[in-house]
């Protein structure tokens, strides 16, 4: 059975060596250059500190890093969990 809890995000990397060009052509190197994130996601299920990743492609909104966000866990393992956002 799903659950829902409310995690923060701790940490927000950007991942410099994918980068996602978004013009055929390009004036320099980082000219309309997009990257994607991971973030990290800290949350709380009977007393027990969990921490979560997500990658988050470059077309994508980057939360900021102390916001709230929902994360979804099974109820008997709560270390398996998914982050929405």
């Amino acid at each position: 059975m799903e659950q829902k809890a409310v995690g923060t995000v701790i940490e927000a990397k950007k991942q410099w060596w994918l980068k996602v060009n978004k013009k055929p052509v390009r004036t320099h190197a980082l000219d309309s250059a997009a990257f994607p994130h991971i973030i990290k996601v800290k949350y709380t299920v009977d007393g027990t500190e969990h921490i979560k990743r997500k990658w988050i492609g470059a077309a994508h909104t980057v939360p900021a890093v102390g916001s709230a966000v929902t994360v979804v866990y099974h109820a008997e393992k709560p270390h398996k969990a998914k982050i929405l956002l």
